[in-house]
């Protein structure tokens, strides 16, 4: 097999969430399948100055706003590459096929086209991962004000939600778990029980949220579970990724109240862990949504809260 091939691709992702996906023409490989624009980082040119020019090239566009994304290599039958994703939310001119391909918006969750390349199809599954990530607080804002500000939230627009209370007995993380179900429910969005595999079966959660201990105890991922990972070092990370979880969330990027002993990563130190990684990334640690793009920038998926998500919404 020849050579690794590093490419670069461009997801555009309107206000909407649909992205960009585009046909690969009559007379290129592949041809009729689908996949995001992009193209081969050519010698002397970083993986962003790729992107400007193969969207430019391909798409007749000028990229205004990019942010590095996940890494994945794929090897297909005559050549391995290394395809490095930029989320691009800020585009000049509107695209259009300068090569003869077919464009069309999608939302990841529901294609109406087909086939998509298979290196690009993990990638759709990251894309339904919303940006903030809420994690929740009863034990500081107490039952009455923690589901007034629950709800708050989901009229406006939260999508993912773990339960983590630990000072809560079996029975009782059972019954709260159930009522943020059921209050989820209706705004489809997915609730992930911390560490407790079991319990999130049980209540028929929509996932699990690993903590870094069960990264090495475990061999497999939970099957029919939506998997985040709680990392904390490069060791998590690889690990969660050979277990193929959905998402990891790493911290502390910034001070905690939770864990004032910890040693914060700041932001140059989490970008460099998580630089060509390959599982979307949410940030953890003393954040709040104006830390959102910032989190972008350094190569994040998005932002995870367990206290600041909270209380923009005061019931």
């Amino acid at each position: 097999m020849s050579k690794v091939v590093n490419a670069a691709v461009a997801v555009l992702l309107r206000a909407d969430g649909q992205v960009l996906i585009a046909q690969r023409p009559e007379g290129k490989p592949w041809a009729g399948w689908w996949e995001f624009p992009g193209g081969k980082i050519e010698s002397g040119e970083t993986a962003l100055e790729a992107l400007k020019r193969e969207v430019e090239e391909e798409l007749g566009s000028t990229v205004i706003e990019a942010y590095p994304w996940l890494t994945r290599h794929f090897d297909y039958p005559d050549r391995s590459v290394n395809l490095h994703f930029f989320i691009v939310r800020g585009w000049q001119g509107e695209p259009h096929g300068r090569e003869g391909q077919q464009l069309v918006w999608q939302f990841p969750d529901n294609l109406t086209v087909s086939p998509m390349l298979p290196a690009n199809e993990p990638i759709l599954n990251a894309l339904c991962l919303p940006s903030i990530y809420a994690i929740t607080n009863l034990a500081e804002r107490g039952e009455a004000l923690f589901f007034i500000q629950l709800e708050a939230s989901l009229k406006a627009g939260l999508k993912l939600i773990q339960v983590r209370e630990k000072h809560l007995s079996a029975g009782e993380l059972k019954i709260f778990a159930q009522r943020v179900m059921q209050l989820s429910s209706p705004y489809s969005a997915k609730v992930l029980i911390n560490a407790d595999i079991d319990l999130a079966l049980e209540v028929g959660a929509d996932g699990v949220h690993l903590t870094s201990d069960q990264l090495s105890m475990l061999d497999a991922k939970p099957e029919g579970l939506l998997c985040g990972a709680s990392c904390h070092h490069a060791a998590d990370l690889e690990a969660a990724a050979r277990l193929g979880v959905d998402f990891v969330v790493l911290s502390p990027v910034m001070n905690t109240q939770s864990h004032p002993e910890v040693v914060s990563l700041g932001w140059a130190a989490f970008s460099k862990l998580i630089e060509g990684y390959t599982l979307p990334v949410y940030a953890l640690g003393g954040l709040s949504n104006e830390d959102l793009q910032q989190a972008w920038i350094s190569g994040a998926h998005g932002i995870a809260m367990q206290r600041s998500v909270w209380q923009d919404y005061h019931g």
